[in-house]
């Protein structure tokens, strides 16, 4: 028989797991207006909207966020094409297989000053997303968005947002804050 200590600390564990699945769950406004991130940025930004790529994905919503000298060149491809070519773009491997095939000369990629922000693409992932704070233009958008202009980046498929950045040197991020305006 087990004592009454060790059942009451198993009780505690399982109620500490199951409060920190809940918090994992929640979408990404809400870990957004937690403020006192002590390196986070509030700016206002151009999103590029897509549709997910992956299993499971059908409720969600991707935003894309570009390094201003790779828009030029990653408009018209596939977001996975566009972070293949930001990874070539910054690798001290260019000769690596991932930056075979690129379709582009090594030559034309573009550089990054640094002091770019963000120094990478990044994209995040939005399910469950409420009405408030513009989410419903962004909705809209999405509902009403040609399917190519979802599965390539695109200039008809942008947002403007206000938008959390975190620039931590190991890890880059940003949550949305709220959606300014859409086309």
């Amino acid at each position: 028989m087990r004592s009454a200590a060790g059942i009451v600390a198993a009780l505690v564990a399982g109620l500490l797991c199951i409060t920190a699945l809940e918090n994992a769950a929640l979408p990404a406004l809400v870990s957004a207006a937690s403020a006192g991130q002590p390196d986070g940025i509030e700016m206002e930004q151009t999103l590029y909207v897509q549709a997910p790529d992956f299993p499971g994905g059908g409720d969600s919503i991707v935003l894309v966020w570009l390094p201003e000298p790779l828009v030029s060149t990653c408009m018209g491809r596939t977001m996975k094409e566009c972070f293949k070519i930001d990874y070539c773009t910054r690798t001290t491997n260019p000769n690596g297989p991932q930056c075979k095939d690129l379709r582009i000369p090594r030559a034309q990629l573009p550089r990054y000053p640094a002091d770019m922000r963000p120094r990478r693409a990044i994209s995040i992932v939005l399910r469950a997303m409420d009405n408030e704070h513009g989410f419903d233009r962004l909705k809209a958008l999405y509902r009403n968005a040609s399917p190519s202009s979802l599965s390539k980046l695109s200039s008809d498929a942008t947002i403007q947002a206000r938008i959390r950045y975190d620039d931590d040197p190991s890890f880059q991020r940003f949550n949305v804050l709220e959606v300014l305006s859409t086309p």
